[in-house]
């Protein structure tokens, strides 16, 4: 009978050992779950550029105020009849 109990003591130290430090073991879980979380967000803020990229997109193929408004703003560009006007600061 004692032996009976002291296998079947082993058999549970060795499950708690796979438990608590072998593969698939508690804390190696909660680091995956960490790293899915973290991957989930990642995943959103993607999403989230890649509809506002798909946007305007959309934006500068159907209409030329898009395009008009980018020339203006990123490359300095003017319209037919218009004037530029740079006011520079007076340096102190």
């Amino acid at each position: 009978m004692k032996w009976l109990l002291s296998l079947l003591m082993i058999l549970f130290l060795l499950l708690q050992y796979r438990l608590w430090v072998g593969d698939g073991s508690v804390p190696e879980v909660l680091h995956l779950q960490k790293e899915v979380e973290k991957q989930q967000l990642l995943k959103k803020k993607l999403e989230e550029r890649n509809a506002s990229l798909a946007a305007e997109v959309k934006d500068l193929k159907q209409g030329q105020d898009a395009i008009e408004e980018r020339a203006r703003s990123e490359m300095g560009m003017i319209g037919k009849d218009e004037i530029f006007y740079q006011i520079i600061q007076p340096s102190d």
